[in-house]
């Protein structure tokens, strides 16, 4: 798909403070917005005691009927990317005083601030002589009364959702930022059938569970898809004839590579941030160690040598290095060495097994599992294991992967039924606040997911 975008005209007004201040930029952790009168009004998702801005979302009026109908979604899936990330509360549409055809000429600032509108959203579809859709949009600090963004896309009409997606992370990124996470996809298993006896086939949807489809047909287990730095590929393993095999999928084309039979047990493959290569786990004769494999030339390189127990590599966003889990203290902690396999160093220290650790794309955090007096929790800890933090607990927590701005986790949660035998999986995201848990909902049972770089 081809997007293409041009900037509508942007102004703030010379010399106002207010302008600069009424929705502010806070670097590091905190994300917020700031009033004239007062300065000290602002998020902090580090703490988790969130104000969602309240924020007005209007249709977007269109030149025709089908025109009207992709405004009205477009503006539905805006309000709800914004809404989920718990940063906005999106105003109820009954509230809003000023008309559509008014707004089209100019913002009544003073209407909008009656409803408690910290920023507004308006915009139209139009379809184009060449049959493509023009959509606009611009978004309004309504304390300063000034136009923070405008943006005109281009596309195809079926692609309308995904405009959406970009409109929204346009947004949060002028308010906090931060970059959006909006217009991504999720890859992961989708689980059927009884316990004893499961089908896993892959599957890929938009991060909000919109344009759900299966990769595979079911007729062998798949597991561990990881996506590729391009977003376009998936890399995964599957079970051939009671065989592990290591696959990558090029989600377009449908097209499928084998990169080798690895005798004994391979898993959790994952790209390098350069997409040349893949890290993953082999256990030959008990022994499980990390092992590096070039693309290119298939050449596997052994990356640890240890009796103990060493899975679920995960390499830093520059490459560099490349987070472990093992149990050679005696217990299954954490650890980092370099790309080549050496300077191994220990970063949990805490009670309890630790387990998957992935690096934040932003490279600040390690997400992880934890187990500990039964129960399981998903958390983040600094690369030098110092600041260790727990965000979410439950019978069974696993699989954490992390969103494109690295502010976002998505994991799977199993909720056992009383005979085990129709235990639920679920999809879930939570925030770094550990205070924001939504559910991700999918047709079936979900688990092992994996989310997509921003698509190109």
């Amino acid at each position: 798909m081809t997007i293409k975008t041009n900037a509508i005209k942007r102004f703030w007004a010379k010399g106002s403070v207010a302008a600069l201040c009424a929705l502010a930029v806070v670097a590091g952790l905190n994300v917020g917005f700031i009033s004239p009168a007062k300065a000290e009004l602002r998020i902090d998702i580090t703490r988790g005691e969130l104000k969602p801005m309240p924020i007005a979302v209007t249709r977007f009026p269109g030149e025709g009927v089908a025109e009207t109908e992709i405004g009205q979604n477009m503006t539905q899936v805006i309000a709800a990317d914004l809404e989920r990330s718990g940063l906005f509360s999106p105003i109820d549409e009954k509230a809003f005083i000023q008309s559509a055809a008014s707004l089209a000429v100019n913002p009544n600032f003073a209407e909008w601030r009656a409803i408690n509108a910290q920023a507004l959203v308006n915009g139209r579809v139009v379809t184009e002589p060449n049959g493509l859709l023009r959509v606009e949009f611009r978004l309004w600090d309504v304390l300063a009364e000034t136009q923070m963004s405008g943006v005109a896309y281009r596309t195809q009409p079926n692609n309308w959702r995904r405009i959406a997606h970009k409109i929204a992370d346009e947004i949060y990124k002028r308010i906090t930022g931060e970059t959006g996470y909006f217009d991504t996809r999720v890859v992961y298993v989708s689980e059927s059938g009884p316990a004893d006896n499961r089908t896993k086939r892959l599957a890929i949807m938009d991060q909000d569970g919109a344009n759900h489809r299966f990769l595979s047909d079911g007729r062998f287990l798949v597991l561990n898809p990881r996506f590729s730095p391009t977003a376009q590929e998936v890399v995964y393993m599957s079970y051939f004839n009671d065989k592990p095999r290591v696959y990558v999928l090029d989600i377009d084309t449908g097209e499928l590579e084998l990169l080798g039979d690895f005798p004994g047990m391979t898993f959790a493959p994952r790209f390098a941030p350069d997409g040349n290569s893949v890290v993953m786990s082999q256990a030959l004769d008990g022994n499980s160690e990390i092992y590096g494999l070039d693309l290119r030339t298939r050449e596997k390189r052994q990356l640890t040598r240890h009796p103990a127990v060493d899975t679920s590599p995960s390499y830093s966003p520059d490459g560099s290095r490349i987070a472990f889990n093992s149990d050679r203290s005696g217990a299954q902690q954490l650890y980092v060495m370099n790309a080549d396999g050496g300077g191994v160093q220990r970063i949990s220290f805490g009670g309890g097994r630790y387990a998957t650790p992935v690096w934040s794309p932003r490279g600040d955090l390690i997400a992880f599992t934890k187990s500990e007096g039964g129960r399981y929790y998903i958390g983040v800890m600094r690369p030098d294991g110092s600041g260790e933090r727990l965000l979410a607990e439950g019978y069974l927590v696993e699989g954490p992967t992390w969103a494109p701005n690295g502010r976002v986790l998505m994991y799977y949660r199993q909720h056992p039924s009383r005979d085990g035998t129709k235990d639920r999986y679920r999809l879930y995201s939570i925030d770094l606040t550990g205070y924001n848990e939504r559910e991700i909902v999918t047709p079936a049972d979900g688990s092992d997911p994996a989310w997509s770089p921003l698509i190109p």
